[in-house]
């Protein structure tokens, strides 16, 4: 897809530069809410695969699912647009990927830091958060060891219940980083996994109200899951 880049700030052009070098690139426009966004993402992220070492696989077993948008950070996104407050509220998004989410925030009034394990995802999260002409923070974040000292307001996540061995330091991640009465919000499209994150998280004091949605920005709806937690 061709990318005018004729009225854009310096920065917002260098990043871009410096992000089609590397990558095949792809810009999407969505609306949220009564507001227009673009999104830069990878065109092909399974070519990214070719790019892991057996040795950083091996270390730690990360693949490239920050590369492209997911369903779930769509409808995590009109959720917030549409039926959620977040104005003045700190946010933080964990496994924000190309920063849909933490963008949408910020536009609606959230002061928010985006964080992944990718710093490759923190780049584009960053574009993103320039093309929309919103302000956030970027934070590199291991959900499995959470160094973040901060507490927020509101946390959340989209698509990061794919694996059994995430699921609990998820819960963990969420317990640490939200203040008390703070609330999450995780999006998961309906996987049987989410069924196994849900009883972890009652097991940690966390109760549960689920709104479910259809994504229909795709070639077929897809459902989708909003879970909220909070203590």
């Amino acid at each position: 897809m061709q990318v005018s880049r004729e009225k854009e700030n310096p920065d917002l052009r260098l990043l871009y530069n410096a992000l089609s070098e590397e990558y095949d690139l792809t810009e999407t426009s969505y609306t949220f809410g009564a507001e227009s966004f673009s999104f830069l993402s990878v065109l092909d992220s399974y070519a990214l695969l070719d790019r892991i070492s057996q040795e950083d696989f091996i270390k730690d077993e990360q693949m490239p699912y920050w590369a492209e948008i997911w369903p779930s950070s769509i409808s995590l996104s009109s959720f917030i647009a549409d039926e959620l407050t977040v104005e003045g509220l700190r946010v933080v998004e964990i496994g924000a990927g190309v920063g849909m989410v933490s963008v949408v925030a910020a536009r609606n009034g959230a002061s928010v830091l985006a964080t992944d394990y990718s710093l490759e995802a923190l780049r584009f999260a960053r574009y993103n958060s320039l093309k929309n002409r919103v302000t956030l923070d970027t934070e590199k974040l291991d959900w499995r060891q959470v160094q973040c000292r901060e507490q927020f307001d509101l946390l959340f996540a989209a698509d990061v219940l794919y694996e059994r061995v995430n699921l609990l330091p998820v819960v963990t991640a969420i317990d640490k980083l939200l203040k008390p009465g703070g609330i999450s919000y995780i999006a998961d499209p309906r996987r049987r996994m989410a069924e196994q994150f849900l009883e972890l998280a009652e097991e940690n004091n966390f109760s549960i109200t689920s709104f479910p949605k259809i994504c229909s920005s795709g070639t077929k709806p897809i459902p989708v899951t909003i879970y909220k937690l909070r203590r």
